[in-house]
């Protein structure tokens, strides 16, 4: 019966949120982004936008490509051959693919050279190395993301595939949106809505839920925080695949640039989603799954350069940074 009630549990999570800057001295949302390694998903959404920039669509056609190995052993992301060839000269991302992080043996390679391994216990054992214990119960094909292209020449002797990242491109028509006060991160009654009430609504706008909150509705009741109001149209693109930080930093430096000429839109969002089965969340934070896996953040990014940091992680994860 104990095990019965845990799984009717509702998923808790963690969700920090902050504003600042961007022109601010101490902002840190460069470092964030880049922190944060392992990325599946990133979305954006531009309200009163009917056609994409040319410099913003010539970005996210440009996020990939990335890389399957498989059956690659561990031991040759240790040799000097593959330490001088790819992480001496340049960021290298690698993780498992298609592992579960509460269950099997996990790896990842971090742009920084550092390899984390999250073993099972016998594997551990068997190693004969040093480590120390996960603090989640319980515990084959390596993914890439790297510029050059020699990575099809290097590991040419295991099945290798390069992938694109799969675009979605789309505009939605009268969207109603939360009014944003972009110094009021909790919102004021009948003024403007919360952090919290915006992050709820994005990810009802990102799963295509109905927002109507129409009585005959058994999927969803949700509906749009108030005060709110129905724009025209919105720009809607997510990119999906193994998607560099590097990546991220440019587009989200691009959308900051969005305002340098006069918009109609008060704020757009730049939302990212990591690996849900990556054994590390940001830096070197350790990660678990659970029963949701989440590790991601999202930009509110205002017309006068204010921005809302929102970062959210599983309830067993350690704090985001």
């Amino acid at each position: 019966m104990a095990t019965l009630r845990r799984l009717r549990e509702t998923p808790r999570h963690l969700l920090v949120c902050e504003k600042s800057n961007f022109g601010h001295d101490k902002s840190r949302h460069r470092h964030l982004v880049e922190t944060h390694y392992h990325n599946y998903r990133v979305s954006f959404l531009i309200p009163e936008c009917g056609i994409l920039s040319k410099e913003l669509k010539n970005l996210v056609m440009e996020t990939g490509p990335y890389y399957f190995v498989k059956n690659l052993p561990l031991h040759e992301l240790i040799s000097q051959e593959f330490i001088n060839t790819f992480v001496k000269k340049g960021s290298c991302c690698a993780l498992t693919y298609n592992t579960n992080i509460d269950e099997d043996n996990t790896v990842a390679l971090l742009p920084n050279g550092k390899l984390i391994l999250s073993l099972d216990k016998d594997t551990y054992e068997e190693s004969g190395l040093q480590g120390r214990p996960s603090q989640y119960s319980g515990r084959k094909t390596m993914k890439f993301s790297i510029e050059e292209s020699v990575m099809m020449s290097y590991f040419s002797n295991y099945q290798i595939q390069e992938h694109q990242p799969k675009v979605s491109l789309s505009t939605v028509r009268d969207l109603q949106c939360p009014v944003l006060q972009s110094g009021e991160l909790g919102g004021t009654p009948e003024v403007s809505c919360s952090t919290l009430e915006l992050f709820d609504w994005l990810g009802a706008v990102f799963s295509n839920a109905n927002l109507n909150n129409e009585p005959n509705n058994f999927i969803s009741t949700y509906c749009c925080p108030e005060p709110s109001t129905v724009v025209a149209k919105a720009y809607l693109c997510t990119v999906t695949g193994f998607i560099l930080p590097e990546k991220i930093r440019l587009l989200l430096e691009q959308l900051c640039h969005y305002f340098d000429e006069p918009k109609l839109a008060p704020w757009v969002t730049l939302s990212v989603q990591g690996f849900a089965d990556s054994p590390v969340s940001w830096r070197e934070n350790e990660h678990g799954f659970r029963k949701g896996g989440e590790h991601l953040y999202n930009f509110v990014i205002f017309n006068n350069q204010d921005y809302w940091l929102q970062m959210a992680v599983g309830a067993n994860d350690d704090c985001p940074p």
